[in-house]
């Protein structure tokens, strides 16, 4: 056996067609592209979701509602888990800045204190919004709430 007498096996290997190179080859003339119409042209490509002129799916579905992009979305901060935490940290300061070192809360959310639970240390608080319960809930241990 030699290296110079090696061959791909029969059939395995097909000559590449040359499309659009004169009526000699048989591939000229329309290139197997049929005649006229877009899909003959070059530079044709299909719409995403066409489907032949019928109306596509996407459109045929009914539409549901609308988002909105005045909309704040608030992180809710619960007394309860307030509590836990200033066990757990010792804080007695909490603001936006100390939830985003703690990994809280990402630089761009908005904080809501809510009433859920119970606290027991007095703590002065720094958020975006608070319900009425846990602002409630705060002085009468003696802490503050303040709406930044």
């Amino acid at each position: 056996m030699d290296l110079s007498t090696l061959k791909p096996a029969e059939g395995s290997v097909k000559k590449k067609t040359r499309i659009a190179r004169g009526q000699g080859s048989g591939k000229g003339g329309t290139a197997t592209r049929g005649h006229k119409g877009a899909k003959s042209r070059s530079g044709y490509k299909k719409k995403r979701g066409f489907e032949g002129g019928q109306m596509p799916l996407q459109q045929r579905i009914p539409k549901r509602g609308f988002k909105n992009p005045n909309r704040k979305s608030y992180v809710a901060i619960n007394l309860d888990y307030l509590q836990e935490m200033s066990d757990k940290f010792e804080i007695k300061e909490v603001t936006p800045e100390v939830l985003k070192e703690r990994g809280i809360i990402k630089s761009t959310d908005l904080i809501k204190l809510l009433g859920r639970g119970e606290l027991n240390k007095t703590l002065t608080i720094k958020v975006n919004a608070a319900s009425e319960s846990a602002v409630k809930a705060v002085e009468a241990k003696g802490g503050t709430v303040t709406i930044v």
